[in-house]
């Protein structure tokens, strides 16, 4: 069996809070906060005056829009929390956030209807072996038994869900709780520290039975253990804690605690749990297979862009010491001095000179430095560690400002803004000559849009992106392009022949020449290439064309008047005169998508796709995923705008998709119409 041992001294610690919205994470992160002292008053999301959320725009919706990172002391250890949103639209924070902690603690509601929510965040954490708690919060709003709601979330997690906690009900309320390790019972107090009774005479089976279900999951790991249970033998407590913490930082199970943030019931005794199971920043670094190096090393887990302190970048030091002033490297070589180093407690910043390893501070003025960059003291020793990766986009808006002279900080504003959130990308569209930002769903980019309003004083135009729809030909045809002018001096004249052919699906623009006996000269022929280019930039239907094949078979010219411009000209009245002669047809581009959600909403998925003009391709189980299925399918990227809000929808709240570009498909009838029509219109 694996076997391990906790450091004595762990040092400074990490703790990322994460979970679905709206399940209390901030509000236990004020509950914890003020239990330790840090705050001589709880903060409330509701009263806008919690640590967390003190952004603007996070004011104004009541929820966390980004990670907040708060510094305090427990029982004389020094631990960072770092309150993720909820949202699965900014869940990018915390997977830049989570690779570098030491723990997770997992905030859940005891809802069974809302636990498919939870696997997102069950099977990051597990994949990646990062030691986690499962906190069900809301405890005195319980419905049902926890135990039927740990046995229907358990297929979901690779790791055994282990019960810590067995709640105590009173008149259908649970009021406290059996602490099973500890084999004490404890009843909750409003804002105070539980008070300690004799376990009820009427759970005491329930829990000797609950406890023996722990104890049987601690044996999987450990043989002594295992013989002790099969021989009727009472381990000892000391040893039940060993197991306890040994299991928990080699990620080999879930501990489950119970409670309630809003009352700070059985905060304390997740933030015991927290002081004596979580490992410190060398277990992290070993899981991060960071490489052993002299001198300060740090990873970036989150870039604020601040009004009036400029840049700040959250680091976790993973080696230390590091100083106010020192010079780090990138992984690519590139120097930055660290200007400021401080402790944040929410958007507040105490100053500090040096971080030990294991601590999370913020660090001025590392202009180059990205969310997910390693930066280390010495020169090319900045480790490639693990970082949380960006996700796919599946929203997308076009932006506008009304003057144009607001363009160029338009874009540095979108810079700065995408900085702090990589999920955020912007693009500039060359088929469609339009600025699109690219995000995680509406309230997203909503967000983005506000911050622009806010900080940036951008007052943006949004619209739907524009499709980049293109044309094509069904037929050959052959055209003569004369361009003749005089206006004293020189004239311009040019004379071609062009044969238009179309070509298969996905061949592109061919241009030929082939013009024998001299009929136009060499140096002309660049001009008629160009002519035919700038036509197919917008065909007789609107859109760019493809798939076409220009031939130059015949011409003439002045030895006096003609020149490269005039061909030029000739050869786009060729191309105007004769395309509408072709037989074009508009082409709209399909993607290829494939669609992530829960086995039970794969149906109501394929009916989703099958009413945006979708073609289903096959569905298969995801890996790794029980009880998740993968829908694969074509789609034309018109239906895409709004499907992630269809399915999030019929998913509760967790299905999404990937796409990318698969071909060009043509577009008849009705629908067609409609399209031209609007370009013209436009």
């Amino acid at each position: 069996m694996t076997s391990g041992v906790l450091r004595s001294n762990p040092g400074p610690r990490a703790i990322a809070l994460v979970g679905p919205y709206l399940t209390g994470k901030t509000t236990l992160l004020e509950s914890i906060l003020h239990v330790c002292g840090a705050t001589s008053r709880k903060g409330s999301v509701t009263e806008r005056t919690s640590v967390g959320d003190s952004a603007p725009e996070a004011r104004a919706h009541m929820m966390s829009i980004e990670a907040n990172v708060a510094t305090c002391e427990y029982l004389g250890d020094s631990f960072t929390f770092i309150d993720c949103p909820g949202s699965i639209e900014f869940i990018q924070d915390s997977l830049n956030v989570v690779p570098a902690v030491d723990a997770a603690v997992i905030v859940c509601e005891p809802d069974q209807s809302k636990l498919v929510a939870l696997q997102p965040y069950l099977h990051y954490l597990q994949t990646h072996k990062i030691p986690h708690f499962l906190f069900v919060n809301k405890i005195d709003q319980a419905q049902g038994q926890v135990m039927d709601m740990l046995a229907e979330l358990q297929p979901a997690s690779v790791m055994p869900l282990v019960l810590r906690q067995l709640p105590i009900w009173n008149d259908g309320i649970v009021n406290g709780f059996i602490d099973l390790a500890l084999e004490r019972a404890y009843i909750y107090r409003e804002h105070a520290p539980s008070e300690m009774i004799e376990v009820p005479g009427g759970v005491r089976d329930s829990a000797h039975e609950a406890r023996y279900g722990m104890l049987e999951r601690l044996a999987d790991y450990d043989d002594a253990l295992m013989e002790e249970l099969l021989s009727d033998i009472e381990p000892a407590r000391d040893e039940v804690f060993s197991n306890l913490s040994r299991d928990f930082s080699l990620a080999q199970i879930v501990p489950v605690l119970l409670g309630s943030a809003m009352n700070s019931n059985g905060v304390r005794r997740l933030l015991k749990a927290i002081r004596h199971e979580v490992p410190g920043v060398d277990a992290t670094t070993a899981r991060l297979k960071m490489p052993p190096l002299s001198g300060a090393v740090c990873q970036i887990l989150k870039t604020y862009h601040t009004q009036h302190g400029g840049k700040l970048s959250v680091a976790r030091v993973l080696g230390g010491p590091l100083s106010d002033g020192d010079t780090l490297y990138s992984a690519d070589g590139e120097s930055m001095r660290v200007g400021g180093m401080s402790h944040l407690m929410g958007h507040q910043a105490v100053k500090c000179a040096i971080a030990s390893a294991g601590e999370t501070v913020a660090l001025g003025r590392l202009e180059q430095a990205r969310t997910g960059d390693t930066l280390a003291a010495q020169k090319g020793a900045a480790p490639n560690l693990e970082r949380g990766g960006r996700l796919a986009p599946v929203y997308s808006l076009a932006v506008a400002v009304a003057d144009h002279k607001d363009e160029v900080k338009l874009t540095g504003a979108i810079t700065r803004i995408s900085e702090e959130d990589p999920s955020i990308q912007p693009s500039h569209e060359a088929d469609t000559h339009e600025i699109v930002l690219h995000g995680q769903g509406e309230m997203h980019l909503r967000i983005a849009l506000e911050r622009l309003r806010n900080r940036y004083g951008l007052s943006v135009q949004t619209s739907v992106p524009k499709v980049p729809y293109c044309e094509a030909i069904r037929k050959p045809a052959t055209q003569r392009g004369r361009h003749k002018r005089q206006s004293g001096g020189h004239g311009q004249f040019g004379d071609v022949v062009l044969e238009i052919a179309p070509l298969p699906r996905g061949s592109g623009f061919v241009f030929e020449d082939r013009i024998t006996g001299g009929v136009v000269l060499r140096n002309y022929i660049p001009g008629v290439e160009a002519g035919v280019r700038d036509y197919l930039q917008r065909g007789p239907l609107g859109f760019p064309v493809v798939d076409i094949a220009v031939a130059l078979i015949d011409g003439s010219y002045h030895t006096v008047d003609s020149s490269e411009q005039a061909f030029r000209t000739a050869a786009r009245i060729a191309m105007q005169e004769a395309m509408p002669n072709c037989a074009p047809v508009l082409l709209e581009p399909i993607l290829h998508i494939e669609i992530v959600a829960p086995a039970e909403s794969t149906a109501r998925v394929n009916g989703i796709v099958a009413s945006r003009r979708g073609h289903i391709l096959g569905f298969d189980a995801r890996p790794g995923w029980p009880g998740w299925d993968m829908v694969a399918a074509q789609l034309p990227q018109v239906e895409l705008q709004d499907l992630i809000t269809e399915l999030r929808s019929v998913s509760q709240g967790v299905g999404s998709f990937t796409w990318r570009f698969d071909h060009l498909q043509e577009l008849t009838g009705r629908l067609a119409d409609e399209v031209v029509a609007n370009a013209k219109a436009a």
